[in-house]
């Protein structure tokens, strides 16, 4: 099998705003990154994502793009972006850009222009009709905005901010391809594609993910910029399933190197996510196997984001049993097949933030739906607890390196409010500790580095107790198996297998009648 450098490789994700400040304005910034890049080598990642820099209004925190060749001012120059692909890459770090073409902000020149009047060169850039259809937008209500001037409406999928491309428009995409070689040209490791599955869409037909087109894009794009350069792609597709999955990572296909898929996450979503219920573990066991099973595509591992609650939070126990949860969850995702993603601080373990009033929320999304619900209504503690639960901005208070005032973050006042719980979850404590929940990813990224059963092996799923989370893989001969106790009780296993050597986590004697503590988790080779 062809070895990309991606498949052994760690993609760590930056949150450029709340990941470290460097001139104490309250917001993180390109200088404070580069800053804790001796950190993240000592980690051992291979590669950050990073969150849009792009020059932005934020009114979705850079995911509303008004110029894709700029760095927005909070965040630095493009002197200071080029500084950071190259100090990267001096510790074998690639940046991986986020790629938002799916819309850009009303204040991008193409949309300034579009809404001068119909016959404008840029009119045809964005999706305008006289009529709006049923079509919803992901942050509450119809996805149609009206534009007096030219009495017509313009089509948003998010908010009314993010005025959706038109990827008819055979313009469009020159003009997205020209910029992505512009930053191919910079030297970075490819592309994380935000929302690439709606780029397809046929408005008219109300379809907006995975279109007829999308694979046609998907093909050209990737002939006109990053195919052949050995570069990292991944889609964010939310309505993937494994053999659409397949379509888009199958080498052959030349299309992406893997998608974002996000069974797993929804899986407890009877609705809307803000209804959430308990995350069941026979149902996640199921899902992530399944995914493990593609043949001809490769696959992403993760379990939180800037758009997820907290890992451990979410899955795990994130009080009495945060360090064994977390470390639980870390062995049971980092040892199967694929290339797995860290969110900045999962790799100490941060928690959700204890939300106590709608001022601490900064999160369109949230506030939206506040909006919506309170109308509906729903009681404010009902609105607090679902923002508690599954909120986007508990993945995006400031990392937390030390116990210092505000975490060591910033020396300003930080843009959103630092977890309390940073005086005991910090990076300085959890390095120092044997056995952290940090030194458990810095030696499962070292095991993926110099191991084939891991990146190469075949997966099989082993029918134990429901909250038993257990697997074989298999390579050349050599068998090895991951254990996880996904749960606060004891839990009891029996296999016919017997240790030859431990690899990591809280090996027991012997495999024949195992009771696993709460949260046990290990690999042995058997």
């Amino acid at each position: 099998m062809e070895q990309n450098w991606w498949q052994r490789t760690v993609v760590y994700q930056i949150y450029p705003r709340s990941f470290m400040d460097s001139n104490g304005d309250g917001v993180g910034d390109l200088q404070g990154i580069i800053s804790k890049l001796d950190y993240l080598k000592t980690l051992g990642i291979g590669a950050i994502w990073l969150s849009p820099v792009y020059k932005s209004p934020m009114d979705d925190n850079g995911y509303d793009i008004s110029d894709y060749r700029a760095i927005a001012s909070e965040f630095g120059t493009m002197k200071d972006m080029e500084e950071l692909i190259s100090q990267a890459n001096k510790r074998e770090i690639k940046i991986v850009m986020d790629l938002v073409v799916n819309h850009t902000s009303d204040e991008h020149h193409w949309f300034i222009e579009a809404k001068k009047s119909k016959d404008n060169k840029y009119r045809d850039y964005y999706v305008w009709r006289d009529q709006p259809n049923h079509l919803k937008s992901t942050f509450s209500g119809t996805a149609w905005e009206y534009d007096k001037k030219s009495q017509q409406y313009y089509l948003h999928l998010f908010s009314k901010r993010q005025p959706d491309l038109n990827w008819d428009n055979p313009k469009v995409h020159e003009e997205v391809y020209d910029m992505m070689n512009f930053w191919i040209d910079k030297g970075i490791g490819g592309f994380r594609m935000d929302v690439i599955d709606l780029i397809g869409k046929e408005v008219d037909k109300e379809i907006t993910g995975n279109g007829s087109r999308l694979h046609d894009y998907l093909k050209e794009m990737n002939h006109a910029t990053f195919g052949g350069k050995n570069l990292l792609t991944v889609g964010e597709t939310w309505g993937a399933t494994p053999e659409i999955a397949e379509l888009y990572s199958d080498p052959v296909r030349e299309e992406v190197s893997m998608v974002f898929q996000f069974e797993h996450i929804t899986a407890n979503w009877p609705g809307e996510k803000w209804d959430a219920e308990p995350i069941s573990i026979p149902a996640i066991k199921e899902i992530l196997s399944k995914w493990q099973g593609l043949k001809h595509g490769w696959n992403s591992l993760f379990l939180n984001n800037h758009d997820l609650p907290r890992l451990v939070s979410n899955f795990g126990n994130d009080e009495k049993y945060r360090v064994d949860s977390a470390k639980a969850f870390a062995i049971l995702l980092h040892l199967m097949k694929g290339t797995p993603y860290i969110y900045q601080g999962e790799e100490i373990g941060m928690t959700n933030f204890p939300f106590k009033d709608v001022d601490q929320v900064k999160d369109i999304e949230s506030l939206n739906m506040r909006k919506e619900r309170l109308e509906k209504g729903f009681s404010n503690n009902e609105i607090m607890e679902s923002i508690k639960k599954v909120g986007r901005d508990n993945a995006r208070t400031p990392m937390q390196w030390n116990d210092k005032k505000n975490a060591g973050f910033t020396k300003g006042e930080p843009w959103i409010s630092v977890n309390p719980n940073y005086s005991e979850v910090n990076v300085y404590s959890e390095i120092n500790k044997t056995d952290s929940i940090f030194q458990t990813y810095q030696k499962l990224i070292e095991l993926r580095k110099n191991n084939n059963w891991i990146v190469y092996g075949n997966f099989e799923l082993l029918d134990t107790e429901p909250n038993v989370f257990a697997y074989i893989r298999t390579y050349e001969g050599e068998t090895y198996l991951v254990v996880a106790n996904l749960s606060d009780d004891l839990q009891f296993l029996s296999t016919s297998y017997e240790i030859k050597s431990s690899i990591i986590g809280e090996t027991p004697q012997s495999l024949s009648e195992v009771l696993l503590s709460p949260w046990q988790a290990f690999s042995v080779k058997v």
